[in-house]
């Protein structure tokens, strides 16, 4: 079974990580409404725009758009649970372009600015790597973060990852930089 047929739970020892639900809501809602959250929302190549939600109403319509590419098998996204209070969400999926993201698991993590801090960031990035190389038959990770995220880049550089000089190509051509790599 691969991870959109069912998707994992996954557990660290602060942590929850589960797909995306409706009751989750209100909780995202206080996610996606934080300016410092947005800043470091990854919406390259995003379909969506920016991450900025104002509403209750628009952040239902954002989950349900969620599980409906999920459930398309485009990508998972899965909120981050602190007890029962989500946090902030993480998006993984295997991409497929023609140029040096390819074959990657990109993985975009969104939390909430007050929990972005080294440790945490540290373990949920160390969940992730112990599952996300399998569940997206992926041997790299990708994900962005740019000069302004001093604490991000410090817990990527904490778990493995580097700094690429190579350049995302959106589907339009559109080039993204700060993206970072962790091999398995």
């Amino acid at each position: 079974m691969g991870v959109y047929d069912v998707c994992p739970v996954l557990k660290s020892r602060n942590f929850t990580l589960r797909l995306v639900e409706r009751e989750d809501a209100p909780g995202l809602l206080r996610v996606y409404s934080d300016e410092e959250t947005v800043r470091l929302c990854n919406s390259d190549n995003c379909h969506y725009g920016t991450f900025r939600l104002d509403s209750l109403e628009d952040t239902l319509k954002c989950i349900d758009a969620w599980r409906h590419e999920y459930g398309l098998g485009y990508f998972v996204r899965w909120s981050i649970l602190k007890g029962d209070d989500p946090i902030g969400t993480v998006e993984l999926f295997h991409r497929e372009a023609a140029d040096a993201f390819n074959h990657h698991g990109l993985l975009r993590l969104d939390l909430r600015s007050d929990w972005e801090t080294l440790p945490v960031l540290t373990e949920l990035l160390e969940l992730l790597h112990r599952h996300a190389y399998e569940l997206f038959d992926c041997a790299i990770l990708a994900t962005k973060a740019p000069a302004f995220a001093t604490v991000r880049r410090a817990a990527l550089k904490a778990c493995g990852y580097m700094l690429s000089a190579s350049k995302l190509i959106g589907h339009d051509g559109t080039e993204y930089g700060d993206y970072w790599v962790r091999p398995e």
